[in-house]
């Protein structure tokens, strides 16, 4: 009889990585797609971005009962159970005759994003075979950004030169969402010491102590989320206003920059301490946010080129930071519940954005829709960096204490 061979430690930190890719894969196959549907199908903006915030609103309820769910039944069960779900999802989007079904698939997305992303976040910390803990704060990064950057190009080609433009580009997630489950299938199980699996649904509870890191962390992912709540729910019709083009893969290829730019950044990040990539992600994302605004109301697609790779570069520090603070402050028996805490309170601010700025969209149209938006989100950016600065100094502080103290007990 043959055993299968699991993975070892490297191989399941890759699992986790493609589990991470396949989750923004999923959340940003059906963006080039929305002009699609709103066409052929008579949608208002506000249908479209409602479409959009299904996905995190479904992943809301499920960070908030189900959080911490990898903490008791394993990362590689939780994974699993997300990237079924996923798989099933891609199924409904492909065969979707009506607006209802698009809500369903988005909310099975969302379920299965839910259960996934805490556990892959976490599975990549607990298996990162580097010497530098930051490593994996930044492929978290990088793999969500190959996923958006792929998901865009390929569904843009596959919608714009393809027959069932509509099918293909979830066909194409379908498989995607198999290999990954059978990746994370040939990774060892990790429910030793745990116990009976428990899923039973639990409320997040915060670990004691690390409140004003969480608070930093959790403003600074917000804010790229919701930054690219805007980017993904409004782009690809800013992207085709400012050209004139209705190709979807010059649609795609403009979105993509962003996402590019997030991941080539992400990967120079690796010793860039949690706290500085916090603040000088707030700093960019403002900037960004000021390029957003001047794109939308002078018509230029120079402008909107560079708010792609300028915001990009701005989600990248924000989202690396906020990462980075929550990994190296959690506990590792409560790291995947504080990991889903933190991206429970980052999906409801980018819900908000996305049916924010669809509704303004409709009502008042896209330019003063972006003008608004655009100062309530730095808000966002200013708490951030405000929150971050905080922590920091009162690391400094708790490090000079101990130095302090350590000094009387030597002196003694």
């Amino acid at each position: 009889m043959t055993l299968i061979r699991r993975f070892g430690r490297r191989g399941t930190f890759w699992s986790a990585a493609s589990v991470l890719a396949l989750c923004l894969w999923s959340s940003g196959a059906p963006s080039v797609l929305y002009p699609v549907y709103a066409a052929e199908w008579h949608l208002p903006s506000v249908v479209t971005t409602s479409v959009f915030a299904a996905y995190p609103l479904a992943l809301l309820i499920v960070l908030l009962f189900f959080g911490g769910l990898s903490d008791s039944i394993g990362r590689r069960r939780a994974m699993l159970l997300g990237v079924a779900l996923i798989a099933v999802a891609a199924a409904v989007f492909a065969a979707a005759p009506d607006v209802g079904w698009l809500y369903a698939g988005r909310v099975m997305q969302g379920i299965g994003t839910g259960f996934a992303l805490g556990a892959a976040s976490a599975a990549l910390v607990e298996n990162n075979t580097s010497t530098n803990p930051r490593v994996a704060s930044s492929l978290t990064t990088v793999s969500t950004a190959v996923g958006l950057t792929l998901a865009l190009l390929v569904s843009g080609v596959l919608a714009q030169y393809a027959p069932l433009p509509l099918v293909l580009s979830f066909a194409v997630l379908f498989v995607l969402a198999a290999l990954a489950f059978a990746a994370v299938w040939l990774t060892p199980a990790d429910t030793a010491g745990l116990g009976r699996p428990d899923w039973r649904p639990r409320p997040l509870r915060l670990p004691k102590g690390i409140l004003l890191p969480f608070v930093a962390a959790t403003l600074s992912v917000a804010l790229a989320y919701s930054v690219g709540a805007i980017f993904l729910s409004l782009g690809a019709q800013m992207a085709r206003d400012l050209t004139g083009t209705t190709d979807l893969l010059v649609v795609g290829a403009l979105l993509g920059v962003s996402s590019i730019a997030i991941g080539v950044t992400a990967l120079l990040l690796q010793r860039v301490p949690a706290h500085l990539s916090v603040i000088v992600g707030g700093a960019i994302s403002v900037a960004s946010l000021g390029l957003m605004a001047s794109a939308a109301a002078l018509g230029s697609i120079a402008l909107f080129l560079a708010w792609c790779v300028v915001g990009g570069v701005g989600y990248s520090f924000a989202f690396t930071g906020g990462l980075g603070l929550v990994n190296t402050s959690a506990p590792a028996q409560h790291r995947g519940a504080t990991l889903s805490m933190l991206y429970l309170f980052s999906y409801l601010l980018q819900a908000v954005t996305a049916v924010g700025a669809g509704a303004l969209a409709t009502a008042i149209g896209l330019g003063p829709a972006v003008d608004l938006m655009a100062p309530l989100v730095g808000v966002l950016a200013v708490a951030a960096l405000l929150f971050a600065s905080l922590d920091l100094a009162a690391g400094r502080r708790r490090d000079r204490a101990a130095l302090s103290a350590s000094s009387v007990e030597t002196g003694a």
